[in-house]
């Protein structure tokens, strides 16, 4: 994968401040990640899970915050088990900046036919979630005689992937012969961050009911909020996607995590406007008073959602100028945003100094309640216009920890066409 253009490396030689300087000189915003805070995050659900293993959901560029550097600093801390939504994305995290040599990917996305060459060339796993899936990749493995391992996903109440609790149950004959080359099976909440939800407590018994007839195949149910749920929603391994990135996991409780992006614009013009006038697009918000106002190089083609605009009648988001907390003025543009910044002291904000639009307390979550959603999104939808600095990743060994859910493999064979056993026909 081509080196990113917009990534500005934490260079030994230059302050935080000098990165960003620099990265100001090309670019309207600055979106600094700190792998440092990622780690932390991974190894306080580490210690929340004991003794499962605690995986890592990196899909999507890892929830915006960059595939092939989060992975390697979550491998290097020892995370051994990783989950993306699409080969692309695997082959991603196995190649760029040889972030995953070693470590087992699971594809959320599943098994298309004569997909399964791509599996075997960088050695991930499809995370299957439907008998047809299943019978082509049975056809791809006995053709090949490729034995690199897969998922079963069984649907357990969300109604989006996965066998139905009777399809899973007609395969266990499978299971039980043997040589069935399932890795994982796993199952998805639907409700995780609601502690009391009744959909927890149903959909926990179905899958420790079907989970446990697949014998010796480690089992998997708590995303980030599940695995809040306690130890029998831990099963074997869990897997964390957005607590890891500072998404807070316990909505209904203080947020257990770390802040992990911080997000700083450039002030591109000063103006002033009297009373009366009114500001961005539409007109919708009125001056009340003489008003000094900051432009700032940001907009909703950045992920700066429109919904956190303000008018005459509502109260927008906020940034923080100069230490202080300034509010949206007007509808956010395209790649603008006005801010009101007529109670900071004079000459305290210039053109050209930088903004606080995430960071310094203002939280993904809080972004989200502005823009009407939820911080999965905000996260995913920060824009490539900004230049990117990494902080931290620097790990040292690990501590030690207990046994993964599944003893190290051997590689598998690569494909050839060598015709193993078939395995136990599919239920007809």
């Amino acid at each position: 994968m081509a080196s990113d253009p917009n990534m500005i490396p934490q260079s030994g030689l230059l302050s935080a401040e000098a990165n960003q300087a620099a990265a100001l000189a090309a670019h309207g915003g600055v979106l600094t990640v700190d792998l440092d805070a990622i780690i932390a995050n991974w190894r306080k659900l580490e210690k929340t899970a004991v003794p499962a293993e605690c995986s890592a959901v990196i899909k999507a560029d890892a929830y915006g915050c960059g595939t092939a550097q989060v992975a390697q600093a979550l491998n290097k801390a020892g995370c051994k088990t990783f989950f993306v939504a699409t080969i692309e994305e695997a082959r991603t995290a196995r190649t760029a900046r040889a972030a995953l040599p070693d470590a087992t990917i699971y594809v959320l996305g599943g098994y298309f036919q004569n997909t399964g060459e791509h599996y075997a060339k960088i050695n991930c796993r499809p995370v299957i979630g439907d008998l047809n899936e299943l019978a082509e990749w049975d056809v791809f493995c006995r053709r090949t005689g490729w034995s690199g391992g897969a998922a079963i996903h069984i649907d357990t109440g969300m109604n989006r992937l996965g066998l139905t609790l009777a399809e899973a149950q007609a395969i266990i004959p499978r299971i039980n012969a043997g040589d069935h080359g399932i890795t994982l099976v796993m199952s998805h909440l639907v409700s995780a961050e609601q502690l009391n939800s009744p959909v927890n407590a149903k959909q926990l018994a179905a899958f420790r009911s079907i989970a446990s007839e697949f014998s010796g195949v480690p089992a998997a149910l708590a995303n980030s909020s599940g695995i809040f749920l306690g130890a029998p929603f831990q099963f074997d391994l869990v897997r964390p996607g957005a607590a890891l990135y500072g998404v807070n996991p316990t909505p209904e409780a203080d947020n257990p995590m770390q802040p992990v992006v911080d997000l700083k614009a450039r002030i591109v013009q000063i103006r002033t406007i009297e009373r009366g006038e009114s500001v961005g697009y539409g007109g919708t918000w009125t001056a009340r008073r003489p008003t000094k106002l900051a432009i700032i190089a940001v907009g909703y083609a950045d992920g700066y959602f429109r919904a956190a605009s303000s008018n005459d009648g509502t109260r927008g988001a906020e940034v923080i100028v100069a230490g202080k907390r300034c509010p949206v003025a007007g509808r956010i543009s395209m790649d603008l945003i006005a801010i009101d910044i007529t109670d900071l002291p004079p000459n305290a904000a210039r053109r050209g100094h930088m903004v606080t639009l995430l960071g310094d307390g203002i939280t993904v979550d809080e972004l989200a309640h502005h823009f009407g959603t939820i911080g999965y999104e905000v996260l995913t939808s920060l824009g490539h216009r900004y230049a990117r600095v990494y902080k931290g990743g620097n790990v040292v060994e690990p501590l030690a920890k207990p046994e993964p859910a599944q003893a190290a493999e051997q590689p598998p064979s690569p494909p050839s066409v060598e015709q193993p056993a078939n395995p136990p026909p599919l239920p007809s």
